[in-house]
């Protein structure tokens, strides 16, 4: 996979040309191309601050000369009223980033804040908290970095880098123990190997996974299990494998399934369910 500021320029790089197309002809059409400017960006709502590296390379692929003034960083609390940068360059620069910057802010600070309201209730326990594939198309490589910053840990980052054998495969191919033999075989063929975790909708699923996965299977998903079913998994498991709770996890639970000493919890809503923040680009004018 190529690395995160390589993903990043192709990423900025095709929202620009969505974005400006033929022409930031609003700017065009009142500003002089070499004036130069200074502007802020304002926190208007009170979170946890993501994106603000993001928004100083975004500035620096169109203009590498832009100076960058961070006064937070990524993962900071926010207040109303704070100043999380500021930034002077071309004014033509300024504007036609503007709403690219704002967009990947606001979107990336709701997930941040929401991320780590869901890692404070998890204080206390072993349990560890994994985002999901439930992402914006052509945007994961942000969404997933903005869970990172609110204290989360990324799962699997698409379907190259880790098999994952759920309800579908499963039955596509057969039953748990064939899809189970035929990826392990598979995942022998591969350079660098690929880790395999196995999705259990049945305690009679973690036995079978037990009991023909011990060497293949490194994670065990329980998928839409009880916390008391979960107490149960594990007791069969007894160690054998990582495990994962997943399924229906949210806010008002997910202390429930921490108890149960559960490895792992996979929240979809951490993306999805996230609300953008307000955040705004203000001119400063000199």
């Amino acid at each position: 996979m190529r690395p995160f500021d390589e993903q990043l320029e192709h990423l900025v790089a095709e929202a620009l040309h969505e974005d400006v197309g033929t022409g930031d002809h609003s700017t065009v059409s009142c500003i002089p191309i070499h004036k130069l400017g200074k502007a802020v960006l304002k926190v208007k709502q009170e979170g946890i601050l993501a994106g603000v590296s993001v928004a100083e390379k975004i500035f620096k692929i169109v203009e590498p000369t832009v100076v960058f003034k961070a006064y937070k960083q990524d993962g900071d609390t926010m207040q109303y009223g704070d100043i999380a940068f500021e930034v002077e360059a071309h004014i033509h620069t300024i504007l036609t980033c503007e709403r690219l910057v704002l967009n990947c802010m606001q979107r990336m600070s709701g997930i941040a804040t929401l991320t780590h309201q869901y890692t404070q209730k998890l204080q206390g326990y072993k349990t560890k908290l994994l985002d999901t594939r439930k992402t914006t198309p052509n945007f994961r490589l942000l969404e997933k970095e903005a869970v990172k910053i609110g204290g989360g840990i990324n799962h699997r980052f698409g379907l190259y880098d880790m098999i994952m054998l759920k309800d579908n495969h499963i039955d596509y191919a057969g039953g748990l123990e064939q899809a189970i033999n035929m990826a392990y075989n598979y995942a022998q063929s591969l350079k660098p190997k690929l880790n395999i975790e196995v999705e259990t909708r049945t305690l009679a699923d973690v036995k079978t996974v037990c009991a023909v996965g011990k060497g293949k299977v490194f994670r065990v998903m329980l998928d839409n299990f009880t916390p008391e079913q979960i107490t149960e998994a594990l007791a069969i498991i007894d160690g054998a494998f990582e495990t994962e709770a997943s399924g229906g996890i949210n806010l008002d639970t997910i202390q429930s399934f921490a108890a149960t000493g559960v490895d792992y919890v996979s929240v979809g809503g951490l993306i999805h369910q996230a609300k953008s923040l307000d955040l705004s680009l203000k001119a400063v004018i000199l």
